[in-house]
Parts: structure tokens; C-alpha cells; sequence
């Protein structure tokens, strides 16, 4: 049996200002709180994972900053300021810096229903492959993209990324991880990720704005 070995997880998280923008309609002044919120209840997941070692989070919002490392996280500024792609590149040197024997991945910050067992279940069959992806519900985008110890890490994140990862090389991992693909951009992918079971934070925070909407 592969060894499942130990990873380093890299976390990007924007500022909360341009975080989430087509949510606004169906979270209103809320919306940047929501960010937040995801961003926490993702990291919260993966440190609850036990293949998890680390999550590097890399940030340039001082609010997030200061709670992601209150949940133990280490906290990195986006130094590169080039967009997502060099930000999780700097994170994994970062995170290699550390610990070279540990596997490196990208999760994305917006995974609010994310249970650690699933990520659990990719980290178990990514120790198989060189680099492997979580493709997202949606089909075209990538969730969690993961490189073993010495494998060379190439994010391409952004429009038609599982593709591209996928003719880079990486294998896609396989069922039962319905929450690990379930990212949210739209109200649409919201309400799918409520069906799912959010975390605390974004369960608090959809309540707010729910309860607005009833009265």
C-alpha cells in the first residue's frame, strides 16, 4: 500500500474587498464577511485533517490574516503580487522551505462545505501519483491540485484549469469528494454547498442575510 505520507496545504485568500463579487446580489453588505467565512471553514477543515501537517495561507488581508493564524495557519503576504498562479507558487516554496518531505498542494478558499474526511481521500490517492487534481463540480476549474515530495508544482489555475492541469500530466482523483469540489462563486454553487452542510462560520453568516430576506 502507497504511503499517504504528510502534506502542506497552500491557501490563497484575496483581499475581502474584491473577495466574492458575484455574490453581492445574494449577500448584500455581508458579502465580504462570506469570504471570510469560507476561507476559515476551509482551513479549519483541512488543519482537521491528519494527513494535513500544515496550511500555508497566503494573503495580503490583515483580518484574515490575524484569524487564519489564530487557527494555526501560517500566514505569508502574497510577496509576488502577480496574481493567484505566482502567489501559489511562492506558497509552496514557502511551504518546501519547511519541510522538503512533505507533499505540497493548492486548495481553494472557497470550500465551505469541506469535510476533512474527503480530503482525507484525495490526500490517500494523490500519494500514488506525481501531481494530481480535484476537478470542481462545475467541471472546467480545479479545487486542489497536489504535488508529491520532489514532483514539480506548475499551478494553472483560472479559466479551463482541470484541463490544463490534466494535459500538464496531473491525474484527476476520483469519486466520493463531492465537498472538495464544491467551490462557490455564484448563488447557485451557495446553495448547493447549503445543501452540502456548511461550516460554522459560513452558516452564521448565511443566516444573517437569510433572515433579512424573510422579513
Amino acid at each position: 500500500m502507497t504511503d499517504p505520507g504528510r502534506w502542506r496545504l497552500v491557501v490563497p485568500v484575496k483581499r475581502l474587498a474584491l473577495a466574492k463579487t458575484r455574490l453581492t446580489l445574494v449577500a448584500g453588505r455581508h458579502r465580504s464577511d462570506l469570504a471570510l467565512a469560507f476561507a476559515l471553514d476551509t482551513v479549519e477543515a483541512a488543519l482537521a485533517c491528519d494527513l494535513v501537517h500544515a496550511v500555508v495561507a497566503v494573503t495580503d488581508e490583515p483580518v484574515a490574516a490575524r484569524q487564519l493564524g489564530e487557527l494555526g495557519a501560517t500566514v505569508v503576504a502574497d510577496a509576488p503580487d502577480a496574481g493567484l498562479n505566482p502567489a501559489l507558487v511562492h506558497g509552496t516554496l514557502v511551504a518546501r522551505a519547511a519541510d522538503q518531505d512533505c507533499g505540497v498542494g493548492a486548495l481553494s478558499a472557497d470550500l465551505p462545505a469541506l469535510r476533512s474526511a474527503e480530503l482525507t481521500r484525495a490526500l490517500r490517492q494523490a500519494a500514488a501519483h506525481e501531481v494530481s487534481f480535484v476537478r470542481d463540480a462545475g467541471g472546467a476549474g480545479t479545487t486542489l491540485l497536489l504535488a508529491r515530495p520532489g514532483a514539480r508544482f506548475e499551478p494553472q489555475f483560472g479559466a479551463g484549469s482541470a484541463t490544463l492541469h490534466a494535459a500538464a500530466g496531473a491525474v484527476e482523483l476520483g469519486a466520493g469528494l463531492q465537498s472538495l469540489r464544491r467551490d462557490v462563486d455564484t448563488e447557485d454553487d451557495l446553495a448547493a454547498a447549503v445543501a452540502l452542510g456548511l461550516g460554522p462560520r459560513s452558516a452564521e453568516v448565511v443566516s444573517r442575510f437569510a433572515a433579512q430576506e424573510s422579513r
